[in-house]
């Protein structure tokens, strides 16, 4: 199993590095879930990539183990500072010709931003429940023209369903405002419910609670953040009776094991869906995640040349309406 991994990781720093030096500007990558977060350097800690290869149980009466693995074939050094986080995001965003969907901290984003080369931040404000941001000044951030995406919305860390009427108003204003949504389904890693989410339930990641959502609203775009892993069989009945609804591979790209990652993968490009998968990492405070999760998919050797180019950018150009000619 480790002399596995270990080529299965030989195979993705080879790949990337291939990519980089075999043309002159690389082919452009649009990544459409990065957190942008301050760095708190107490607990940004390095992170051994798809330590969910073992979830071992745990006494209830025991302390819980720690919810990210130090102890892994290749380690990913967490950024120390807000500075470092922005210096080392922007340096390979340039040289791997990327394009990301940011959320999170406002003034993090406003500094990547400026930072960053024209268009290549693409900002985007999120929610969890209606005791956060008022519905009215949800729509007038969305008004002011910066934010460009609503994302991510994490209603199942707050044990709520995408369709429940509490937060209705949201994607009501979403829709009217023609702005794509990102909706968090699927699993938040092992022990969510038991490590910081009391009140998450991972039935709430069901991707068909999003049937009556879509039904209130037909205008409204969404895609599902983490394809809804691992619920594979109702994320593809759901993108079935929905033509509008795409997924991103974050998060599960770079945490559960490399045979699962491909197998859900392989699924959904098999059912018919290659041109509804949009790359995304989940990036936090480890900025060479970027590289580790680009070389999953560059090393999937069932996809097309054109498969692939359509999961890093060309699914995602289609789906935000973007012009692709501003990318190359």
């Amino acid at each position: 199993m480790k002399k596995t991994l270990l080529l299965a990781l030989g195979l993705i720093w080879a790949n990337v590095s291939f990519a980089q030096v075999s043309s002159s500007k690389h082919l452009p990558i649009i990544d459409v879930h990065v957190h942008a977060m301050k760095v708190n350097p107490n607990f940004a800690s390095d992170m051994s990539p798809w330590f969910l290869s073992n979830m071992p149980g745990t006494d209830p009466n025991e302390p819980m183990p720690k919810f990210l693995s130090a102890d892994g074939a290749i380690m990913l050094k967490a950024a120390k500072s807000d500075q470092e986080f922005q210096d080392e995001l922007m340096k390979t965003m340039k040289r791997l010709n990327m394009t990301i969907v940011a959320s999170g901290d406002p003034q993090v984003i406003r500094n990547w931003k400026k930072a960053a080369e024209p268009g290549r931040v693409i900002p985007s404000i999120g929610f969890n429940s209606a005791n956060g941001i008022s519905v009215q000044a949800f729509e007038d951030s969305l008004k002011t023209g910066f934010y460009k995406v609503v994302g991510e919305v994490g209603l199942q860390y707050q044990g709520l369903s995408p369709s429940d009427p509490s937060v209705d108003k949201y994607f009501e204003v979403a829709e009217r405002l023609n702005i794509p949504v990102a909706i968090h389904m699927g699993t938040g890693g092992n022990g969510m419910a038991n490590l910081t989410s009391p009140k998450y339930r991972a039935s709430l990641g069901n991707p068909l609670l999003l049937e009556d959502l879509l039904a209130r609203h037909p205008k409204l775009k969404v895609w599902v953040m983490h394809a809804g892993y691992p619920m594979i069989d109702e994320m593809i009945a759901l993108m079935g009776a929905n033509s509008h609804v795409y997924v991103d591979l974050a998060g599960m790209i770079w945490s559960y094991p490399l045979e699962e990652i491909h197998l859900y993968l392989k699924r959904l490009v098999q059912a018919g869906f290659g041109k509804r998968i949009m790359y995304g990492t989940d990036l936090m405070v480890w900025p060479k995640l970027l590289e580790t999760s680009i070389g999953v998919i560059e090393n999937a050797n069932y996809l097309s040349f054109d498969q692939k180019r359509d999961i890093f950018f060309n699914n995602a150009v289609r789906f935000f309406r973007l012009d692709p000619t501003k990318y190359q």
